[in-house]
């Protein structure tokens, strides 16, 4: 991210439209999470979305890495007062077995809040949230498409990989060819610009 979208990411409206709007739709899509379920963040930032998941989806504990070790730091600041239940790391979130040594279905949930739109492999990274679910855990992302990324204001304003991105149709598409079953519980939003949505691995991922 540029430093523009750096501002962005962890501003007042950007936290607002996450807890208010994002977090709502994603609970009424898939749910809370059971007692005791371990979630894994996908390019945590500075930790706020770390925190909803803890205390809105209801995980017992997360894992949360973000490619920028400043990001990082501010997160460790941030989610300090849950002590344990946090582990924060640095990584690709194409790579989480040498990021975090996650192991094969370690994992009860996965969340991502618009952070795959940022991946130029992004079919890699759904690859590792696949791998790394349980079977019949549960994936809940909020994207950003290739229609919004093609806007002015996108280009201008901010930094993003210009090839291989995705619609809502191919993003979801790509969900269940990979195991992860999203059926009608996905939704978008801004004439397609936007994605959100909550899939389930499959108990047995396809090769």
């Amino acid at each position: 991210m540029n430093r523009i979208e750096t501002m962005v990411v962890d501003s007042g409206p950007r936290r607002g439209l996450q807890r208010w709007y994002e977090t709502p739709a994603l609970l009424r899509l898939g749910g809370k999470l059971p007692p005791g379920s371990r979630a894994l963040e996908l390019g945590c930032g500075a930790g706020y979305g770390t925190g909803l998941i803890l205390e809105q989806f209801g995980a017992e504990r997360v894992d949360a890495i973000d490619l920028d070790p400043q990001m990082v730091a501010r997160a460790t600041r941030r989610l300090a007062p849950y002590g344990g239940r946090v582990r924060l790391s640095t990584g690709d979130v194409t790579d989480l077995r040498r990021v975090l040594d996650a192991p094969d279905g370690g994992y009860d949930a996965v969340f991502d809040f618009a952070i795959l739109h940022h991946v130029e492999d992004w079919q890699a990274a759904v690859g590792e949230i696949a791998r790394v679910l349980r079977p019949g855990g549960r994936f809940y992302f909020d994207e950003v498409t290739a229609d919004a990324l093609a806007t002015r204001g996108y280009r201008w304003l901010f930094e993003h990989p210009t090839h291989n991105r995705f619609t809502a149709a191919e993003f979801v598409a790509e969900l269940e060819r990979q195991g992860l079953a999203v059926g009608s519980r996905w939704l978008t939003r801004i004439r397609g610009h936007y994605l959100l949505g909550v899939a389930d691995r499959a108990a047995h991922a396809p090769a």
